[in-house]
């Protein structure tokens, strides 16, 4: 049976990407300690989600993807024989990202996320944004799983997971910084149910500015053949305190799901879904802050 055990990280980064630094890589011997295969750090975990409004202040946080920051998780994934999606400030022309570096258990960096629907309304207006929900093949301890990502409020868009979900995606990751709310855990769970995926997201603790907790696991299998109904397939939320909460992903039980099911790909119409990628924005969804 191929189970992969997610740790899901959801901890208080510290004043400082030092302090982050030693956090984070204590936090993952301690997730390989319990039994991990992949640890989920929270959005921005090198600044703890601060996003400076002055363009040299900005920069100054910002962390190059193959720097030493981001090397000390790729050498400690390689080392502990598991898999780390590590969140940063990521150094970028003309301005700096919020991305996701996935590493599997040997060390190579697999996945390079780039969160695409930032938060214009607020301070991301200043960071340059994804241009794509790429989906890469993880090798892990329990096999080679399909992974894609969203971040926070990527969850907000039905078409993020769907295209995740067309390019090839078992499991999705989504580093978060947000009050986790009923609507929002809403939101993933429906992101589960309707694209056959499983959805791992990982939020700071009540502690950290406007968070709350509640990272969840979500595996998507809404059915199963011996049971009337359908089931809850949150497997895990965390409450709002800090700690590494882990839960286990049958990947043999979703694979069956996926290739039976009704949900996903086979009953759609794309022919008729023309609007959806349509640029035309009418009242009353027109803002004034909104980037082209």
């Amino acid at each position: 049976m191929a189970v992969l055990t997610i740790a899901l990280l959801q901890l208080l980064p510290g004043p400082t990407a030092g302090t982050a630094l030693e956090r984070g890589l204590a936090a993952c011997r301690a997730a390989k300690a319990r039994g991990a295969d992949i640890a989920l750090f929270p959005e921005l975990w090198n600044t703890g989600y601060t996003i400076p409004q002055q363009p040299d202040a900005l920069r100054a946080l910002a962390l190059p993807a193959g720097g030493a920051f981001a090397g000390a998780f790729a050498r400690l994934a390689a080392e502990l024989d598991m898999a780390i999606g590590l969140t940063l400030l990521e150094q970028y022309v003309p301005a700096p990202r919020n991305t996701l570096l996935l590493f599997d258990r040997r060390g190579r960096l697999v996945l390079t996320y780039a969160k695409v629907h930032t938060c214009d309304f607020g301070d991301e207006r200043m960071l340059t944004r994804g241009e794509g929900f790429p989906v890469a093949a993880l090798d892990t301890a329990a096999g080679p799983v399909q992974v894609g990502a969203m971040i926070c409020y990527d969850r907000e868009f039905p078409e993020s997971a769907r295209l995740l979900m067309l390019n090839g995606a078992e499991l999705i990751l989504v580093p978060n910084a947000c009050p986790m709310e009923q609507n929002r855990l809403a939101q993933l769970r429906a992101r589960a149910f309707e694209n056959m995926t499983a959805i791992a997201t990982c939020n700071y603790p009540a502690g950290q500015p406007d968070c709350n907790g509640h990272s969840t696991l979500f595996d998507g299998v809404a059915y199963l053949p011996d049971q009337e109904g359908s089931r809850d397939f949150c497997l895990l939320e965390a409450g709002e305190e800090p700690g590494i909460y882990l839960a286990r992903l049958d990947l043999d039980q979703l694979r069956t799901y996926r290739a039976g099911e009704v949900h996903g790909n086979a009953y759609r119409r794309p022919e008729l879904y023309g609007a959806l990628t349509s640029t035309v924005i009418r009242p009353p969804f027109v803002r004034e802050d909104r980037r082209g």
